[in-house]
């Protein structure tokens, strides 16, 4: 598995990003059911949000934004950061990788 960062920014305001927060929160949930997201959060001036996610590459990834409600309205563009997880908490060890 690979491990991405996703960074969103908000690019309409917030009472249009809030509006769809409900079906973007179901979205998150079902992506952390799917065992692809690892942590989700909003950035502390609330200009967009980070997600830290895994998958088999970024194809997969990108099939999975384009899923996002606020991405589908709009209201937000990604910033995918692929990157080599070569130390990890022991909960992430899984994810951990060997530089080639």
């Amino acid at each position: 598995m690979i491990v991405f960062v996703l960074e969103l920014t908000y690019t309409a305001p917030l009472d249009a990003v809030d509006a769809l927060l409900p079906d973007h929160l179901a979205w998150l949930d079902e992506q952390y059911t799917q065992g692809v997201f690892l942590a989700s959060g909003r950035k502390t001036l609330r200009d967009g949000g980070v997600i830290l996610a895994v998958a088999e590459d970024r194809a997969r990834i990108d099939e999975i934004i384009a899923r996002d409600p606020f991405a589908v309205a709009g209201v937000c563009t990604y910033r995918v950061t692929e990157f080599v997880a070569t130390k990890t908490a022991p909960g992430l060890d899984r994810y951990r990788q060997t530089p080639s």
